[in-house]
């Protein structure tokens, strides 16, 4: 693994799949901004921190999602680090009963095999109203992105650098991305949007990019994520249940479904385009012969919020 210096005394571990930022007090101690994946990432983040010989001193999460704090409760009893966390994602890991309520689909048993280092205890738990939170003695500004999880956060470092975690993927990640998630589209969107206002000298996404502007990256990320649902719209026809969408999904996608954890997995990603088309109207939910099933709306109706193939929530808003 890399380290990839970004500004002043903000770098950044390029793990191969992500990259995860940190914040140098001085030359020892260091403050980490998520903590990656246990499973493929734990040896090599150890091998950097240790022939650096960094002394994690405090973590900030951006939110509880496994890829983001597979190492927090191992690098906390590591190093007695404090852990910084939006306080609903901090509840939600706080333990594997928790988590189930997130992964409704899967039993506990399954939760506590797939996502038991997410597990952890949350020092400060950083409120929806809070703009800043302090570790050490530094200053990070929070900027509140829900959506992609219920209390995502972005972090802007001391340098002004800004992490937006996964309220934004890079063009690498688009490229090969089926179906790219978020907990509620809607609410994620309307976060993207939010970004617009950042005015930061740099940007770190977390898979996988680093940036000295984001614009043109939030109008594709925008984009990209509703041409998704655009696709996931178009396989509806007639009356279908949840399943009859996700088996045209997957089609449609060519996605791989091979084992019962990717396929809660995909069930879980397309649920959120299918609440969110429903959402701003263009399909609704019935019930009909005992079983819940979609149906797109009129095609007037569709017509006023599909314009040249893009999906447009804010028309249905006004």
């Amino acid at each position: 693994m890399d380290i990839k210096h970004v500004k002043g005394k903000t770098y950044c571990i390029d793990t191969g799949m992500t990259y995860i930022p940190y914040y140098k007090i001085n030359e020892k101690d260091i403050i980490m901004l998520d903590t990656g994946w246990a499973k493929g990432e734990r040896e090599g983040i150890n091998e950097v921190l240790e022939m650096n010989e960094f002394n994690v001193v405090g973590i900030i999460c951006t939110h509880f999602h496994i890829d983001h704090v597979g190492n927090c409760a191992y690098l906390k009893e590591k190093y007695n680090c404090s852990i910084a966390m939006p306080a609903y994602e901090a509840l939600v890991c706080s333990s594997s009963i928790n988590l189930k309520l997130y992964y409704s689909s899967q039993t506990l048993t399954d939760v506590e095999e797939h996502y038991g280092e997410a597990i952890f205890k949350t020092d400060i738990m950083i409120s929806l109203d809070q703009e800043k939170v302090s570790l050490n003695g530094e200053d990070f500004k929070i900027v509140h992105t829900p959506g992609h999880s219920p209390a995502h956060i972005c972090v802007i470092t001391p340098d002004d650098v800004a992490y937006v975690g996964d309220s934004l993927i890079s063009y690498e990640v688009m490229v090969n991305a089926k179906m790219p998630y978020a907990y509620i589209l809607l609410e994620d969107l309307k976060s993207k949007k939010k970004l617009y206002d950042l005015k930061c000298s740099k940007y770190v996404v977390a898979h996988k990019g680093m940036y000295d502007d984001i614009t043109k990256l939030i109008e594709d990320n925008i984009y990209f994520y509703r041409g998704r649902a655009r696709g996931v719209y178009s396989v509806i026809k007639g009356s279908m249940t949840m399943e009859d969408i996700l088996k045209a999904s997957i089609e449609k996608f060519k996605i791989s479904v091979k084992t019962k954890f990717k396929y809660n997995f995909m069930e879980r990603m397309l649920k959120s385009y299918v609440e969110y088309l429903n959402e701003i109207g263009i399909i609704k939910l019935n019930i009909e012969d005992g079983f819940l099933k979609y149906t797109r709306a009129s095609e007037s109706l569709s017509g006023k919020v599909i314009t040249n193939g893009e999906l447009d929530e804010d028309k249905i808003a006004g």
